[in-house]
C-alpha cells in the first residue's frame, strides 16, 4: 500500500509541475502557485517547494519562508479524518485549548500533524462562525458543538470501531 501512495504522490506532483508552467516566472506568482498546489494536493510537499523555486529561479528557503508566513498553507498531508478545533474568542473562553490538547494527547500528534496511519490530522482554526455552540470542533467537516474533553475520546473511538467493522466485513467477503 505504501508504494501505491508514493506512486499517486508522484502523479500528483507531475500534474502540479505542469500546472506551474502556466504561471509566469515573476516572483509575484509565488503565492498564487502555492495556493494552486495546496488546492490540488491539500498540502505543500517539500518536492513541490523545490519545483516552485526552480520555476521562479529563487532559493527554496525563500519559497518555504513565504509559505510558512501564512497559516493557510500546510506541509503535512491531511488525514482521512481531518479534525479542526476552533480557537476563536468564544471557543477559547469556553476551553477550546483543552479540547485541542485532548485530541493531541489521544492521537499522539500535535497541531498541524497527521497520525502515522494517515487516519487523523489536527488543525487549529481561528473561527468557524458558530460561536453560540462554543467550544466547537469540526471532524470530517461535521460540526460538533458544546465540545467537552470527555467527548474527544468518544469521537475517536467511534472512527476506530467503524474502521474495525469495515475490516471485518472486508475480511469476511474475501473468505
Amino acid at each position: 500500500m505504501e508504494q501505491r501512495d508514493l506512486k499517486e504522490d508522484d502523479i500528483s506532483l507531475e500534474s502540479v509541475s505542469s500546472a506551474i508552467q502556466a504561471f509566469g516566472k515573476e516572483r509575484k506568482n509565488l503565492i498564487p502557485i502555492l495556493q494552486m498546489i495546496q488546492q490540488e494536493l491539500a498540502y505543500i510537499p517539500a518536492e513541490a517547494i523545490q519545483r516552485v523555486a526552480q520555476h521562479l529561479d529563487i532559493a527554496p528557503c525563500e519559497v518555504y519562508g513565504v509559505a510558512t508566513f501564512y497559516n493557510q498553507f500546510r506541509f503535512n498531508p491531511p488525514g482521512k479524518h481531518p479534525i479542526k478545533v476552533c480557537l476563536g474568542t468564544a471557543c477559547h473562553v469556553k476551553g477550546s485549548e483543552i479540547i485541542l490538547e485532548n485530541f493531541e494527547r489521544k492521537l499522539g500528534i500535535l497541531d498541524g500533524e497527521t497520525t502515522p496511519d494517515k487516519e487523523f490530522s489536527i488543525e487549529r482554526v481561528a473561527c468557524v462562525g458558530c460561536c453560540a455552540l462554543a467550544p466547537v470542533a469540526l471532524v470530517d467537516e461535521n460540526l460538533h458543538g458544546h465540545m467537552a474533553p470527555s467527548k474527544v475520546e468518544g469521537l475517536i473511538l467511534g472512527f476506530k470501531i467503524e474502521k474495525e467493522k469495515e475490516q471485518r466485513e472486508k475480511g469476511g467477503h474475501e473468505s
